[in-house]
């Protein structure tokens, strides 16, 4: 990667002066550095019991919490909104894809420019606020003039990144830098490789006393699957036992991690196959050498971001800022189906054990794997440890501000606001989160969750399954029929959410009809 040309358009962003900031880099005012990636499985990282090799996010593990119950919206975007306002995403403008402004409450597209972001809270209380990766909360017909949603617009005072949801990994688009298009690459452009080199040069010229906020939103290992052949061949080995030896080893290593309960055993979910889900002995000799290389490029493009990452820590370290930054890492979602029949089997691997994949929200699409840890370690009591308290993504901006002893204001563009997310802090702290309810809602795919039960359906037409979580965690068996009682009251709270939140009316039209639809209702899509 040329890191000269990538720092050189980086310090261009950032201009000849410096932010004055209010606060000072303290204790009460700690760095923070948020991470995620995109489509990773709850299973991946070896720290959560796979085999993809991430030392450098184990280590952060190891120092810090994994929550083992910690849940997102089961998709890309909508994950983002939610992370980036603390708001349940219907509410932040962000009901179903960036790919259309439908001109409806809770289906603009786009982030609401009447809630405030993250970046925007922060900086407001003092931090010097820094992106670099995957933006993809501004409506598609707005990727070529700034609309007032991009990153430098909502708040983030640098940004290197791509503003879309997907596409290769040698040549991203729309890439900005600040407000300035990016459209020569050099030839070893990597995506990945690139939005580390940016986070590391801003953390190089960050005014070392100022307290900064970083999010780092990284595209891998989403599709396409893209990684240097050495990278990959280098993969290769482990996966050629096959799946269900996998799934199986995954499985052994979270409970012996104590993320599952060790008294639990692995389902074989054929539901989600229609019933014609093959053993790996069964799959012809073809499909399982596509799977094999699919499944190391796929573990490759984790492993490079785990480098990023290294990377970003021993910045952070030679700054000698570590010690008071606080790391956050998750991933917007479950891994997915999309891409055929050998996608969906490497995320049947991806998502152990839970059920199903991103876009649904039952667990396997809505569960991923949350690290908080500090940099001083005398801020978490038990390092290592493991927090089953339920979270949620719209959870992460009140614990950051949390942390930041920053306070969030009442009012926003005129409009009254209020988080609907509650503080994970109290967790680190090993006490209990209050206890609340947990709505879900993407492509009419539903679910609450409250008390330890699940009320969940595959879609708007499909009848509700009541879910035991307490004992079963995996989905495999509904009570509906002997709870009517509790199914009507998880219902009626449901709808009484989706009410508030704008979710109705439900939108049923396949993607590039619905597209089409409401593009043809309003060709504005600037998103103004």
């Amino acid at each position: 990667m040329n890191k000269l040309l990538l720092t050189s358009l980086v310090l261009a962003s950032m201009g000849q002066t410096a932010m004055v900031a209010d606060a000072v880099a303290d204790k009460k005012h700690p760095n923070i550095v948020l991470i995620m990636c995109d489509d990773m499985g709850f299973s991946d990282l070896s720290c959560y019991g796979g085999e993809v090799h991430t030392p450098h996010i184990d280590y952060l593990a190891e120092q810090g919490v994994r929550f083992s119950q910690f849940k997102n919206t089961g998709r890309s975007c909508p994950s983002r909104a939610a992370l980036l306002t603390g708001h349940y995403q219907h509410e932040a403008g962000m009901g179903w894809m960036t790919a259309v402004d439908e001109h409806r409450p809770g289906y603009r597209g786009q982030i609401a420019a009447d809630i405030p972001t993250i970046a925007e809270v922060l900086r407001n209380n003092g931090y010097d606020t820094y992106m670099s990766g995957k933006w993809h909360v501004t409506v598609d017909g707005a990727f070529d003039i700034p609309n007032g949603s991009y990153p430098v617009q909502r708040g983030f005072n640098h940004y290197y990144g791509c503003l879309s949801g997907g596409g290769s990994y040698y040549a991203p688009t729309p890439v900005y830098s600040g407000l300035e298009r990016v459209t020569d690459f050099p030839e070893d452009y990597y995506y990945t490789t690139a939005i580390t080199d940016s986070a590391v040069s801003f953390i190089h010229q960050h005014p070392a006393g100022n307290p900064m906020f970083m999010y780092i939103a990284h595209y891998a290992p989403h599709l396409p699957l893209q990684a240097p052949k050495e990278r990959v061949d280098a993969c290769r080995e482990r996966y050629k036992v096959g799946y269900d030896v996998l799934r199986q080893q995954r499985f052994e290593r979270q409970k012996a991690m104590g993320l599952v309960d060790a008294s639990m055993e692995l389902p074989v979910y054929r539901r989600e196959f229609n019933g014609r889900r093959p053993a790996w002995k069964d799959l012809d000799p073809q499909k399982q050498e596509q799977w094999i290389t699919d499944m190391a490029t796929y573990a490759a493009m984790i492993e490079i971001m785990d480098d990023g990452i290294g990377e970003v820590i021993k910045a952070m370290k030679e700054k000698g800022t570590y010690d008071n930054t606080v790391f956050l890492f998750m991933s917007d979602n479950g891994s997915t189906s999309e891409g055929g029949f050998i996608k969906q089997l490497m995320a049947d691997l991806s998502n152990t054990p839970y059920r199903s994949y991103k876009q649904w929200v039952y667990q396997g699409g809505t569960s991923t794997p949350l690290i908080i840890t500090y940099g001083d370690d005398t801020q978490i009591k038990q390092k290592g440890s493991i927090c089953r308290e339920v979270g949620h993504i719209i959870d992460i901006f009140p614990t950051c501000l949390d942390m930041a002893s920053a306070s969030y204001p009442s009012t926003f563009q005129h409009r009254k606001v209020k988080l609907s997310g509650t503080s994970l802090l109290p967790a680190l702290q090993h006490k209990k989160i209050k206890p609340r309810n947990l709505y879900f809602e993407h492509q009419t795919s539903c679910a609450i969750i409250s008390d330890g039960w699940k009320l969940v359906r595959v879609d708007g037409k499909h009848p509700w399954e009541l879910i035991n979580l307490e004992q079963d965690p995996f989905e495999t068996n509904d009570l509906s029929a002997q709870y009517p009682a509790r199914v009507a009251e998880l219902e009626k709270s449901w709808n009484q959410w989706a009410e508030q939140q704008h979710v109705f009316p439900f939108e049923y039209r396949p993607w590039t009809e619905r597209i089409n639809y409401y593009k043809s209702l309003y060709p504005d899509q600037r998103g103004e």
